[in-house]
């Protein structure tokens, strides 16, 4: 047996525990080539199934913990922290956020098997308010589903695998190769993924110089105002609940799912708050799809805006809307209601 597989082996419990709460604390190395390898060895009987599992979900309830606690306590700071160490930059915090809102608790069972939520669920969960023992309980339960899913389809390889002597023998002399392959592989295929989607915004934004420049001219009825969104969760509106002037508070959702409220006769602004403006950059791609061209993100989102020292306003509808979206607003309200 290779010395690097006699290694392995030797120190699987570890290497797995350690391995997967890297991951898990944030940093993009994929936990799943480990899990299929250790589950594949398992069909030897060189590790223990149960030894392995355990380390797996303990790994995770050490780092969900974590993150819960340090989302409950600094809420939004640490969700941007987070967004701006994951590879999978589209999915970000609002989706996170918008299952927690459909779903509740139930999100924790299927968060880790979806590309970016899995690190970010555990602080959201905190800054919603949810019970310590709630969340760990449900956490566990997704992490064993998640683990048990790849630790499983290893062994399965490695009992059809044992079938074949040489087969076997070759595996295990190249195990070591095929496993660095297959972590290089995630790896590469999630940094593809997010230069590509970057790629596609950067030719999209907006500057906020440039949106104020326009503000400015519709002021002086030099030209229409831009059609501005505002494109944040609810948690997002406690640290600053005021918005860019002339914006409306649109759920992303809805905003797709009822896009004849988005004018075609001038230029439509989405801003959020997640990092590299992941949620109004994914969105306004999709509405490009929907033949909506005149939609771009604005580049640093709401906290671009706001640290450029531009005027930010209390939420308020007394600004011109178009027809539809008077009909979504609340009639003869100050104010309305966040459409999430």
């Amino acid at each position: 047996m290779p010395i690097a597989l006699v290694f392995f082996v030797h120190y699987a419990y570890l290497i797995i525990f350690f391995w997967v709460l890297v991951e898990q604390i944030g940093i993009p190395i994929p936990s799943v080539p480990v899990l299929l390898t250790a589950g594949t060895l398992s069909a030897t009987h060189r590790v223990s199934w149960v030894g392995i599992t355990l380390s797996m979900l303990f790994a995770c309830m050490v780092a969900d913990t974590l993150w819960f606690a340090l989302g409950r306590r600094y809420g939004n700071s640490v969700l941007k922290l987070l967004c701006r160490f994951s590879f999978e930059a589209s999915t970000c915090v609002s989706k996170t956020e918008g299952y927690f809102t459909r779903r509740g608790a139930v999100t924790l069972l299927f968060a880790k098997f979806v590309p970016g939520l899995s690190t970010v669920a555990a602080p959201i969960a905190g800054q919603t308010g949810m019970s310590f023992a709630r969340f760990l309980a449900w956490d566990l339960a997704g992490s064993f589903i998640w683990g048990e899913t790849f630790i499983l389809a290893g062994r399965f390889f490695g009992d059809i695998a044992k079938k074949s002597a040489p087969f076997f023998a070759w595996l295990g002399h190249f195990a070591i190769v095929i496993f660095v392959l297959m972590v290089l592989g995630f790896l590469a295929h999630r940094i593809w993924k997010q230069r590509k989607f970057l790629r596609q915004v950067r030719e999209m934004r907006l500057e906020p110089t440039e949106l104020k420049e326009m503000l400015d001219v519709a002021e002086k009825g030099g030209s229409t105002p831009p059609f501005i969104v505002d494109l944040r969760h609810p948690l997002d509106y406690l640290p600053d609940p005021r918005v860019l002037p002339g914006a409306l508070r649109i759920g992303p959702n809805e905003l797709k799912q009822h896009s004849e409220i988005i004018p075609r006769d001038r230029d439509v602004i989405l801003y959020c708050t997640c990092p590299s403006e992941e949620t109004s950059a994914k969105l306004a791609l999709q509405l490009h799809k929907l033949g909506i061209y005149r939609v771009r993100p604005l580049r640093g989102g709401f906290d671009g805006w706001k640290n450029a020292g531009y005027p930010l306003v209390d939420y308020v509808t007394d600004v011109p809307t178009s027809p539809v979206v008077q009909q979504i607003l609340p009639a003869n309200s100050g104010s309305a209601v966040p459409l999430v």
